[in-house]
């Protein structure tokens, strides 16, 4: 994230050129022109062609007048009807979001909308998907795109083989079920590579989609406790309106009923903890879906002991921006706080 995308210009090209015939390797070029030495590389053998030596041998070198007009022509060819052949800023934008801030392609458009940022074309999801499938662009394909959803499974509750740790789903109230009320949440971990030390604790809300990702160095219900009232710390009194509700499955981590519950500061409860079915995550749908979205960035098997703190709030700060249809791409972080406004 933050890595800078653009696309070379021809005075860049020039200077490639010169580079070359100075007897520079591909790696230093790309530092003095400040792009990754992939692009430099590529850019290379756009432009290669075969050149006869007064001597009538030939060697190969790089034009880039002929490497120009091939980059010209990746977008143009493809026909007149190519919308975003004449909008080099619009390709050039849609590749940024969707390959390095791992945007879906309605995730972008949606955005362009919403924020109304001006380009000179506008093309539909459907024309997108197409250029993609087509390799109209010159760096995104569709490896780069979010895995697409599978075909909703059927699911099959369940009997529970022993009596939840505290309050089942059941008793949920309808509303909470219906997503009409702010305050409710599902907690869940991620875990990475190795089966002990540092997990994700990630809480997510119920109505805006809000998300919480915290590090935690184990994965016990201790933790998890210990996590929960340094959230109650940091909201205080308005830890009950925000918290109302957390949903939860049965793993050991969420062992601590009681824990969760009970305030650490003041008397009595601060929160009211439901127990989903077995094997039923379908239960914590808001919960799944995000954390299929944080492993855009982070993905299985990475190793969490090694990811820096302010890299997860990275993912946590991209999360709760990202641009949602079911919000008419508006973003969780609008919603919840307009939420937040009126508990203050």
């Amino acid at each position: 994230m933050g890595r800078r995308f653009r696309h070379l210009s021809f005075t860049e090209r020039l200077k490639i050129e010169t580079y070359l015939k100075c007897g520079k390797k591909p790696c230093e070029i790309a530092n003095e022109i400040g792009v990754h030495f992939s692009t430099i590389y590529r850019e290379i053998k756009r432009g290669q062609y075969e050149h006869l030596n007064t001597d009538w041998t030939t060697e190969k070198r790089y034009s880039p007048d002929k490497a120009h007009e091939k980059y010209k022509m990746n977008l143009k060819a493809k026909g007149p009807e190519l919308k975003i052949g004449s909008d080099i800023r619009l390709a050039q934008y849609i590749e940024y979001k969707i390959i390095y801030e791992k945007y879906s392609p309605g995730a972008v458009l949606g955005e362009i909308r919403a924020k109304n940022i001006r380009f000179d074309t506008t093309i539909s999801r459907a024309t997108l998907y197409s250029y993609i499938d087509k390799g109209i662009f010159l760096h995104l394909t569709n490896k780069n795109l979010p895995v697409k959803a599978n075909r909703k499974r059927g699911y099959k509750r369940v009997r529970p083989a022993k009596i939840p740790r505290g309050e089942s789903i059941e008793q949920r109230a309808k509303e909470i079920d219906s997503r009409c009320t702010f305050g409710h949440w599902e907690m869940d971990t991620v875990i990475g590579k190795q089966t002990k030390g540092r997990v994700l604790l990630v809480l997510t809300e119920r109505l805006t989609r809000w998300e919480i990702i915290i590090p935690m160095k184990d994965k016990t219900a201790g933790s998890v406790k210990r996590i929960i009232d340094r959230l109650e710390r940091k909201h205080g009194a308005a830890f009950r309106s925000i918290f109302k509700s957390i949903t939860v499955d049965n793993g050991p981590e969420f062992s601590d009923c009681a824990g969760i519950e009970k305030s650490k500061y003041t008397k009595g409860k601060r929160t009211k903890v439901y127990y989903c079915h077995p094997y039923s995550s379908w239960e914590r749908g808001s919960n799944e879906n995000q954390n299929r979205m944080i492993r855009r960035m982070i993905p299985k098997g990475a190793d969490l002991n090694k990811i820096p703190v302010k890299v997860i709030k990275e993912v946590e700060r991209w999360l709760n921006n990202y641009p949602r249809g079911i919000f008419e791409y508006k973003t969780s972080e609008e919603l919840f706080q307009k939420y937040i406004k009126g508990i203050a």
